[in-house]
């Protein structure tokens, strides 16, 4: 007699990680549950919602009938996610902490635990993505240590992997995980790749769980919560005032808390101006936010974006782009922007030599130059 595939699913006290354990135990799988606290933030009640969270996952657990588990990699988020969070806005840089928290926490920290602590098969999440292998191909892949540093491009991996959006378009999540590094996802199971959030609730009303089907989506940054954005920053980084300056006749239109605080594309909340304008550009060295009025002003787009280093989910460029130095994509660089068709260039950051996995990166039509507006991203 065979023996149950032993799967470790990520459940986060939401309705999307209870069904996927659910679909999970259908499947015939043995399953344990365990819930990440990645960081201690109370609500606008003073009540810390991680333990909230945990208590609705746990008990999804006892609904199911699955061992419980829980972990704590507040130290890890606090060094790998949150520093890079604050870093990143200091450098006048808007980061997704939900991509850098995926890379690091959901598919190194808890992937190793699962795999080396509890001797799981595969793991499974609750997002709405798929890959291209069916449960049997995962359940075949190999643990390979992939070596660290000069040689890790080296690494050959043969027949990668692919992350491969989920059914469901609106609620797909392929945007989030577009930085899990290829061992982690050859050993992942995303049981709702395949559905709609709709059809999500539907099974979680009918099976007992309508303890986490009643709670709100959690939307945002986790760690923010409903706090007022700019507050929560300037706790962390040290205000620098400095003016807000039209990009049209240099008037100064007013004054802002610092420079870090705004993103290229975004409204910018000006005291004492009834019409919007939106951010330009930023100047760091003096401290000045340059806006533009309307959303349709010229100096809101580009045609051309630059990268730094590309992370390859098969962890080798694709052929095309090594061969030609330029390969058709298509691009978003927000959650649910629609995906746009583009022109990929490899190039060369000057003063730097080339490097097939960074440079600069030229975006125009597959027909010629077509302008991009720049974004929160």
């Amino acid at each position: 007699m065979q023996v149950a595939r032993h799967v470790v699913c990520a459940v986060s006290g939401g309705v999307d990680s209870a069904v996927a354990a659910l679909l999970l135990r259908r499947r015939g799988y043995q399953v344990t549950g365990v819930f990440m606290k990645n960081w201690d933030s109370l609500d606008e009640h003073g009540v810390c919602t991680a333990d909230r969270d945990c208590e609705d996952a746990y008990r999804v657990c006892r609904i199911l009938d699955i061992p419980f588990r829980q972990v704590s990699y507040a130290k890890e988020y606090w060094n790998d996610v949150f520093s890079d969070f604050l870093n990143e806005y200091e450098k006048g840089r808007t980061p997704n902490p939900d991509i850098v928290c995926n890379k690091h926490i959901k598919f190194r920290c808890f992937f190793n635990y699962a795999v080396d602590n509890l001797g799981a098969d595969a793991v499974a999440t609750g997002h709405y993505a798929r890959t291209s292998l069916e449960d049997e191909e995962v359940f075949q892949q190999k643990h390979i240590k992939r070596p660290e540093g000069l040689f890790r491009n080296r690494f050959e991996v043969r027949n990668a992997v692919k992350l491969l959006q989920a059914a469901d378009s609106f609620k797909d999540q392929t945007f989030f995980l577009s930085q899990v590094p290829q061992e982690a996802l050859r050993r992942t199971l995303f049981p709702l790749g395949e559905l709609t959030k709709d059809f999500v609730k539907k099974i979680a009303a009918e099976n007992r769980l309508h303890h986490v089907l009643q709670k709100k989506e959690s939307m945002g940054i986790c760690f923010i919560g409903k706090r007022n954005f700019e507050n929560f920053i300037l706790e962390y980084l040290q205000p620098r005032p400095g003016r807000f300056i039209s990009i049209e006749d240099n008037k100064v239109l007013g004054t802002h808390k610092g420079w870090f605080l705004y993103t290229l594309g975004q409204r910018a909340n000006i005291g004492g101006l009834r019409e919007p304008w939106y951010v330009v550009d930023k100047d760091g060295a003096k401290g000045d936010v340059l806006v533009a009025p309307r959303t349709d002003h010229p100096a809101l787009y580009r045609d051309l974006l630059r990268t730094g280093r590309v992370h390859w989910i098969a962890e080798e460029p694709p052929a095309a782009l090594v061969r030609d130095k330029m390969m058709e994509c298509h691009f978003r660089f927000r959650h649910q922007m629609a995906l746009v068709r583009r022109v990929l260039q490899r190039g060369r950051v000057p003063g730097q030599r080339e490097d097939p996995t960074s440079g600069a990166v030229r975006l125009h039509t597959a027909e010629g130059p077509e302008n991009v507006q720049r974004g929160q991203g």
